[in-house]
């Protein structure tokens, strides 16, 4: 008796919605891997007259990991929807910077002492408002030249950046003399909570955290966040479907503009500063977060939550490496320095696009084998 129709399709659907739990968790793990490492591998220090593990400490692991990874996590997002999609946006540092930048040259105009109601409203208009027109422009060259998203990405990352080099004059904002309202900066994004002798900064956090949310929601409850994964899939069948792929890219490459224009707020917000080579050299780790996280570079498959996993490991690498500073391998010794990290980022990619390769020829192997054998 030959398979009902879709037989394979739905295999491979069930096999989808298994994955990305299966995939979420593989990554606790390997984060759990990798705090135990560090944890057994860094040197006790003397923090305010007591001794703490350096790596294992509220003071190293809140303000050098899980602050700093929070616009880190944000552009993931954007990222992640793009890979989605099939496609890739190399352009995501330079939008993060010159929306960095925008934000503070607006602001340095208002007062210091503004009020938030002003303040933090101006700073999210302009902010992602850069990041959303930078995303469209990506989107329309994209659809509308029918070029390689590739291709694209590259020549307005080297635009949006000069845009920022010719612009800021001063290669600085705020300029000399000038400052940003304190109701943005201390009084919101780069706001200190005192908890157990130290102190956090929460703001950028919860704002990761109802990006993540967010995005959690679009991918996975609504209709357009599920036309992404039907074009990355199959773009030919996604169009035969009826779907209008070209509207459905444009709306994806605006988001990921979107992500990267809030990530840009938050920087410029907690480090109370923007400077031309903001966001140099992002593209590789925005992108290796993302791909880390489960988002295939061949389309169809990614998550949010695991975009923000990605992201977290990415920077336990990096503070890992910050802390160690040398490493004993028995036989002799390892001197370690930050260029390291683009090293093991780099391994890092290679890595995870290899083991979504082979996952996915299992996948082909055992939907075949499914679809091979005789109805019960």
């Amino acid at each position: 008796m030959p398979l009902l129709p879709g037989s394979s399709r739905l295999a491979h659907s069930r096999a989808g919605t298994v994955r990305p739990k299966f995939m979420e968790a593989g990554l606790l793990l390997v984060i759990l891997v990798i705090g135990v490492v560090l944890t057994l591998a860094s040197d006790p220090v003397t923090v305010a007259g007591r001794t703490a593990n350096n790596f294992l400490r509220l003071d190293n692991l809140i303000p050098n990991v899980a602050t700093t990874m929070s616009w880190m996590a944000i552009m993931a997002l954007g990222a992640t929807l793009v890979i989605i999609s099939g496609g890739i946006d190399i352009s995501v540092g330079s939008i993060f910077g010159l929306s960095a930048l925008g934000t503070a040259a607006v602001l340095q105009q208002l007062p210091s002492d503004a009020s938030a109601w002003q303040s933090i409203p101006i700073a999210a208009v302009v902010a992602m408002g850069i990041g959303l027109l930078c995303g469209a422009i990506n989107g329309a060259l994209i659809v509308g030249l029918r070029v390689h998203p590739f291709i694209v990405t590259l020549g307005t990352m080297s635009i949006f950046r000069g845009i920022g080099l010719v612009s800021v004059k001063t290669k600085t904002l705020p300029s000399l003399g000038k400052e940003l309202p304190a109701s943005f900066t201390d009084g919101f994004v780069s706001q200190r909570w005192d908890v157990a002798n130290t102190f956090v900064q929460p703001v950028p956090m919860l704002i990761m955290l109802v990006a993540v949310i967010a995005a959690w929601v679009y991918l996975g409850h609504t209709v357009s966040g599920r036309q992404i994964y039907a074009v990355g899939g199959n773009e030919e069948a996604a169009r035969f479907a009826g779907l209008r792929t070209g509207r459905i890219k444009l709306r994806i490459y605006a988001l990921a503009g979107l992500a990267a224009g809030l990530a840009g707020m938050v920087s410029v917000g907690f480090y109370q500063s923007a400077n031309t080579a903001t966001g140099q050299g992002y593209e590789l780790t925005v992108i290796a977060a993302a791909v880390v996280g489960g988002a295939s570079l061949m389309g169809g498959r990614g998550t949010a939550l695991g975009a923000m996993l990605g992201a977290l490991i990415i920077k336990l690498i990096e503070n890992g490496i910050d802390i160690l500073r040398t490493v004993d391998l028995g036989l002799f010794t390892v001197t370690v320095s930050k260029e390291y990290s683009k090293i093991i980022i780099g391994l890092a990619i290679v890595a995870a696009v290899a083991v979504d390769r082979f996952s996915g020829h299992l996948r082909v192997r055992r939907t075949v084998v499914e679809d091979s054998r005789p109805p019960a």
